[in-house]
């Protein structure tokens, strides 16, 4: 072996677009990549958050970039990916991540429930993978990264709306990947199980859903945010290079279990 040709998972130089990037595993990734060199924006509904967030990041030496979209909103993100022109002048890396989930039984879902959730987690998913994958066909070249879950494949109770658009995600990744893989881009899904982060907080106070959880999972722990950069950055790098079309659980064993 040449061991010059060992890859790197170094992201200098790279340009990379992190939605719900304000808070949660959003934020904590942008970190990681800021850390590994990318030159990184987040987007996000909340612009206090973002100012927020972006404060802090600087605090700690990251110069990251904000701007304020709504996923939703198919104007609202093409104005997104012509401000990152406008900054960054290429596209390399794309989180594909904000979410939101409204917990009920399947008979108190109402119809504003499951167009709010599907909504920002597939048609937000779809709207931004779109406006990343012209960029990245004309420079030939780019890594698009879905945030998933567990629950696009096992299945959970309370979870109708959510578990539908993250099972989405995961079939939208494989597709993408078929289709895409002609122009040398890679697409792949981080699928988390639960992971503290202000979204779980709530009913992570619950002991005996944080029992039922910890019974399924082989390392009978929560998950840290910060155990999610790890595989974001492999998918982000030339270490991924020959990988795309997966989908990474990152559950401590849930899915094996």
């Amino acid at each position: 072996m040449n061991v010059s040709s060992i890859p790197s998972f170094g992201l200098r130089g790279k340009k990379a677009i992190v939605t719900g990037g304000s808070k949660g595993i959003g934020l904590t990734i942008a970190t990681g990549l800021a850390h590994y060199g990318a030159e990184v924006m987040v987007t996000g509904r909340n612009e206090e958050a973002l100012k927020d967030a972006v404060r802090n990041l600087k605090e700690h030496g990251y110069d990251v970039k904000w701007k304020r979209a709504d996923v939703t909103s198919k104007e609202e993100v093409e104005e997104l990916f012509s401000y990152a022109d406008e900054v960054f002048g290429q596209l390399d890396i794309l989180i594909n991540n904000a979410g939101m989930n409204i917990r009920k039984p399947l008979v108190e879902v109402e119809e504003e429930d499951w167009d709010q959730v599907l909504n920002t987690n597939l048609k937000g998913i779809f709207l931004v993978g779109q406006q990343a994958a012209k960029r990245m066909i004309n420079q030939q070249s780019g890594r698009i990264i879905n945030i998933s879950s567990i629950l696009g494949q096992v299945g959970n109770p309370l979870q109708t709306s959510y578990a539908a658009s993250k099972g989405g995600i995961n079939q939208l990744t494989k597709v993408w990947a078929a289709e895409l893989a002609d122009h040398h881009i890679t697409v792949n899904a981080i699928a988390p199980a639960y992971i503290k982060t202000p979204m779980t907080e709530g009913f992570l106070q619950d002991p005996e859903r944080v029992e039922q959880i910890l019974s399924r999972t082989l390392l009978k722990r929560m998950g840290e945010v910060e155990e999610v950069i790890g595989p974001a950055i492999f998918f982000a790098s030339d270490a991924s290079s020959y990988v795309t079309g997966q989908v990474l659980y990152v559950d401590g064993g849930w899915t094996a279990n």
